[in-house]
């Protein structure tokens, strides 16, 4: 007798995903002000308790970001609860920035877009945002490299040790040199194209909690992070003490046997064009779920796990209750596991559904409705002769046939072309 084995993976049941560059967003608390910070006010006042984050894209290794965009499909959004701060002198792109400047007051916490660089180039030197758990070359910024602010604090600001910023920025500024240089650098949708002048949450005009454009994009020759195996490039610093959110949108460069490739990963999966792909990292807070494939509540398009939202494990079975090995206990249907008398997909129904072996007898019968040949298939308790009869909407038997079983399983073929268009009863 032939067996037949069912093999069940988890991984069948996943939906596909395509080859994905991009590997994560990192979103770095970098520094919380103190009473000593807030008492400079040159170029503006900063509130007690602001927090600076630093957004970094992780993408796996060799691949190049080209640009940080919003476009009419995919809008890009920062956005907070209360104003996010600026120097009245600071800049609205890091790049832009000479790195003696981060030893001014609290410079250093200006809210700013880059693509991974933080300083202008100055001799052999430009400096590149990199997470401060990955930084190993000290700091340029805080405590005694910083000028004390308008207040002229000997001990300098930006020198806050609370646990919840991590490395303390006295100990790691959370920026290096690297040796290739971006080039090539375009903007547009932010600054006056006349003026050069910034009324949005990244320029000193207006005081803002949003920003929000289909039309913005910064973009250069392309950059890879200063820890070449981790590939995290810097691409925004936010001050605020309120809510942050956002929706990043991303240009990312591949090179595969030397040819350049490069796709589009978005935050909104409205419109997706050709060279898009839709990622669920690209929206921040990030949106947690279950993330395990052997739960009932996995999701794929979950940006971060929540294992308390994993609550009921898959049970892979028939969950027909018509089939003769229905699964109670079952919560995922395996359609091609369901077996039933003359349909069991090649498997031994008596095998299968071994209950079937006693008194017990079932039977089907196919096709239905039909105006030719029909099969009965059955399967029985006992070897013995079976009658098969059909009768009418009246209860007059029109039909008779006698099947000799030889064994528990059974298949006979009858022509019932004679008989007229209505409905009948069958017995066995």
């Amino acid at each position: 007798m032939k067996k037949y084995l069912i093999l069940l993976f988890s991984s069948l049941f996943i939906s596909s995903l395509s080859y994905s560059q991009l590997e994560k967003i990192i979103v770095e608390k970098y520094y919380v002000t103190d009473s000593d910070d807030i008492t400079d006010t040159t170029g503006g006042k900063i509130e007690l308790g602001a927090v600076t984050y630093r957004i970094y894209v992780d993408m796996k290794k060799g691949s190049k970001l080209k640009s940080i965009f919003g476009d009419v499909n995919h809008k890009i959004r920062f956005s907070s609860t209360s104003n996010f701060y600026n120097k009245l002198d600071g800049q609205t792109f890091a790049k832009d920035f000479i790195k003696g400047r981060y030893g001014e007051g609290i410079v250093a916490l200006d809210s700013w877009l880059t693509l991974g660089q933080t300083t202008k180039k100055q001799g052999a030197k430009t400096y590149f945002g990199t997470p401060k758990t990955l930084d190993n070359d000290g700091s340029f910024i805080g405590g005694a490299n910083n000028d004390g602010g308008s207040k002229l604090i000997a001990s300098g600001l930006l020198k806050n040790k609370i646990s919840e910023i991590g490395i303390p920025l006295t100990d790691a500024d959370g920026m290096d040199t690297m040796v290739q240089l971006p080039t090539g650098w375009n903007d547009y949708g932010i600054k006056n194209a006349v003026t050069g002048a910034d009324s949005t949450i990244f320029g000193p005009l207006v005081p803002g909690k949003l920003f929000s454009s289909n039309l913005f994009k910064l973009s250069n020759s392309g950059v890879e992070g200063v820890v070449k195996e981790e590939n995290q490039v810097l691409v925004a610093q936010l001050t605020t003490k309120g809510e942050l959110s956002f929706n990043l949108n991303l240009e990312i460069e591949e090179n595969v046997d030397g040819i350049s490739k490069i796709v589009k990963y978005v935050s909104t999966d409205s419109v997706l064009l050709a060279g898009e792909i839709y990622s669920s990292l690209l929206k921040y807070p990030f949106e947690c779920g279950c993330l395990n494939p052997d739960y009932l509540e996995f999701k794929s398009i979950y940006a971060c796990n929540r294992e308390s939202d994993c609550k009921t494990p898959i049970v892979y079975g028939c969950t027909d209750t018509m089939a003769c090995n229905f699964d109670p206990k079952a919560n995922l249907m395996i359609h091609n596991l369901c077996c039933y008398p003359g349909a069991c997909n090649d498997r031994d129904i008596a095998e299968v559904c071994p209950q079937l072996k006693g008194e017990a007898f079932e039977f089907k019968i196919s096709p239905n409705p039909s105006n030719t040949d029909i099969y009965v298939h059955g399967i029985v308790g006992d070897l013995s002769e079976v009658e098969f009869k059909l009768y009418d909407y009246y209860g007059v038997e029109v039909y008779a046939k006698t099947i000799s079983v030889k064994d528990q399983k059974f298949s006979n073929q009858f022509d019932i072309s004679s008989l007229v268009n209505g409905l009948y009863i069958s017995r066995i």
